[in-house]
């Protein structure tokens, strides 16, 4: 009995993980320098996925690292305006298990090695960053600087 992939000569499992690297895609796409690095920087690395919000003070980014401890998420700031959230996160056994043993199904994601890039604005203010995480939620707040004086104009009276 053939497989439909096979009949279509279609490598399915490529076509499955096109549609979870569709966030990935589309940002590419309409923000070329949003993702500004290599990709063999990324081989063996999952995405986080994110939520930013930008308020009148600051630039908030949101994300779920299920499993992993503060101590292994570094958030550095690089080329001066890029800010890098990475993690080595490994699964670790559970009390009870031997050495011995195998998982005969290992569905729950765990731990895994994250990395992610975002070019900050203009405004952003990299001496400003503070992170935190809480209950698998990092949470990483980068300030912004006060916006710019406009440029008054002034009218001369005629005297």
């Amino acid at each position: 009995m053939s497989r439909v992939g096979d009949s279509l000569n279609v490598d399915l499992a490529a076509a499955v993980n096109n549609l979870f690297n569709l966030p990935e895609t589309v940002e590419k796409f309409m923000f070329p320098s949003s993702r500004a690095y290599d990709q063999h920087e990324t081989s063996g690395v999952s995405s986080i996925p994110v939520d930013i919000l930008d308020t009148a003070k600051e630039y908030v980014f949101v994300m779920d690292v299920p499993g992993v401890s503060k101590y292994e998420i570094q958030v550095t700031v690089e080329d001066e305006n890029i800010l890098v959230i990475r993690s080595n996160g490994k699964r670790k056994r559970q009390d009870g298990e031997d050495e011995g043993c195998k998982y005969l199904r290992l569905e729950r994601r765990g731990p895994q090695n994250l990395l992610r890039k975002f070019r900050l604005p203009e405004n952003a203010d990299v001496a400003a960053i503070t992170a935190k995480c809480e209950n698998g939620v990092l949470t990483v707040v980068v300030g912004k600087h006060p916006p710019q004086p406009k440029s008054k104009t002034v009218e001369v009276a005629i005297a």
